[in-house]
């Protein structure tokens, strides 16, 4: 088990290393792609070695169980697809000339890097290495999103390193008040922080000292997530980022920062009483649900339109861990896989369109389906999904969540959320009508897909296809994963 934790952190890393040495050549972008599947080979054996329980390594610095597998098949899944489309982006942005040899090394040295960051955040056992993990990702990824280095794009990089810096010392705030907690109840200094050592003494925590460090835990992780009230990095993050790296951010990064929320909800739960951090989350939770669908009905931007999309999902995420349910935890995994897919098929396919158009104004990007059919089976599809129509996933995952609020006896949050995915609905089909079905501007591009891209689009339609037909025994590891970070018995 150590070895398969150590190769699905190493293995990305050894990627970035190759290219830092070797540049941006076929045979290093194989090599990122290689360790992107490598992850998710990785997680799907720990998936049969961990069972329902938990397993240690390295001294307990790292661990692995069900929730652990699963955040490691969703960066697996979206990694292999969003690395192998970097191909196709990198040799596009070269022919073009929107960047140079050394440009296309650092995305080269930087996306894995990427990978293995956010491999560590959902492997550590120690809630400061996953603060440094979470922070780790924040560096790295300013760089992609402001790869082109054009004046929006360094502005968008700016906003977005200010305010998950805030958020992060937030964060980081909430681990030292959790580890003064800890001290005070006796734990040696050395295991204080270990999320074993602190679940099996929580209830010993100072609950006012537990309670601060929660809600300080909550903001910063949430503003990686994408969540209100630091949630407004995340438009202008997507927006100028390349498409594999808002694909990456928008269908992992956000569910790994808030795989970090579920992690420490048990203990701070124990500590305080459940109805504290209920409370925080469904106030964040319905408040950025309620920004996103606003947004949704103004923007004209196609990037911007997808990632108020994930802000809206990721309410979502965060009012279905509010309702506690083992039925709830498992369903909204079953939503960040599902969500992860869909997304990254629509921002691949987006690029696809922005690199044609030079835009990504909705006004200059019309007409797709009958000018590309593989791009406009690829968008519609992906939509469906994100819609969370049958037979997709995401249509069983809302379904389960509007059962769990129900049963937790929050029926009047289920009619708000209702409501404003309502809206969200309504806004992306307007939106997304346009763009598909609009009639083709005068002068339109044409829309040719390079064979790389094109296989992943594929490769993406199948993969939300397939778990829309049946999670299989993924819906007993969901299962295995709620219970584990509830302890609910329901």
């Amino acid at each position: 088990m150590t070895a398969l934790l150590l190769t699905a952190i190493l293995a990305p890393l050894a990627a970035s290393i190759a290219t830092l040495v070797g540049g941006w050549r076929r045979v290093t972008a194989a090599l990122t792609v290689l360790s992107a599947v490598i992850v998710l080979v990785c997680g799907v054996a720990l998936g049969f070695r961990v069972g329902s329980g938990t397993r240690f390594a390295l001294g307990g610095l790292l661990r692995a169980d069900a929730l652990t597998v699963t955040m490691l098949i969703v960066i697996g899944i979206v990694g292999t697809l969003a690395t192998w489309a970097s191909v196709a982006y990198i040799d596009g942005e070269l022919a073009r000339a929107h960047t140079d040899d050394r440009g296309a090394r650092l995305f080269g040295v930087l996306t894995p890097a990427f990978l293995a960051a956010m491999v560590l955040a959902v492997s550590a056992n120690n809630i400061g290495v996953v603060w440094v993990a979470i922070e780790a990702t924040t560096v790295i990824t300013a760089f992609l999103v402001g790869h082109r280095r054009t004046r929006t794009a360094l502005e968008a990089t700016w906003k977005y390193v200010v305010i998950c810096s805030v958020g992060i010392a937030v964060a980081f705030l909430g681990t030292v008040l959790l580890y003064f907690a800890a001290r005070y109840a006796g734990l040696p200094a050395a295991h204080a922080l270990n999320l074993d050592v602190l679940a099996a003494h929580a209830r010993g925590l100072n609950p006012a000292v537990a309670r601060l460090a929660g809600g300080l835990l909550l903001i910063g992780y949430g503003a990686k997530a994408g969540l209100f009230p630091f949630h407004t990095w995340l438009a202008d993050a997507h927006s100028q980022a390349p498409a594999p790296v808002s694909a990456l951010m928008s269908g992992v990064l956000l569910s790994v920062a808030f795989s970090v929320i579920l992690r420490l909800r048990p203990i701070v739960d124990a500590a305080t009483g459940p109805a504290f951090l209920r409370g925080g989350l469904l106030v964040v939770g319905l408040t950025t649900l309620l920004v996103a669908a606003l947004m949704l009905t103004v923007t004209g931007d196609i990037k911007r339109m997808l990632a108020y999309s994930s802000m809206e999902n990721m309410g979502l995420i965060a009012i279905a861990a509010a309702a506690g349910t083992t039925l709830a935890v498992a369903a909204l995994l079953l939503h960040v896989l599902a969500h992860g897919i869909a997304k990254t098929v629509l921002f691949l396919a987006g690029g696809q369109l922005q690199a044609a158009h030079n835009s990504t104004a909705i006004a200059d990007i019309t007409g797709v389906m009958h000018r590309s059919r593989l791009i406009g089976v690829s968008f519609a599809t992906g939509l469906i999904a994100l819609l969370g129509l049958p037979p997709f996933a995401m249509f069983a995952s809302e379904l389960a969540i509007a059962r769990s609020l129900a049963g937790a006896r929050l029926a009047w949050v289920l009619g708000i959320v209702i409501l404003l995915i309502a809206i969200a609905f309504a806004a992306l089909a307007r939106n997304c009508g346009r763009i598909l079905l609009g009639a083709p501007a005068a002068g339109a591009p044409p829309l040719a897909v390079p064979a790389t891209a094109a296989t992943v689009l594929v490769l993406g339609i199948a993969a939300s296809a397939a778990l829309g037909i049946t999670a299989g025994p993924l819906t007993q590891l969901f299962t295995m994963a709620a219970s584990a970070n509830t302890g609910a018995s329901r």
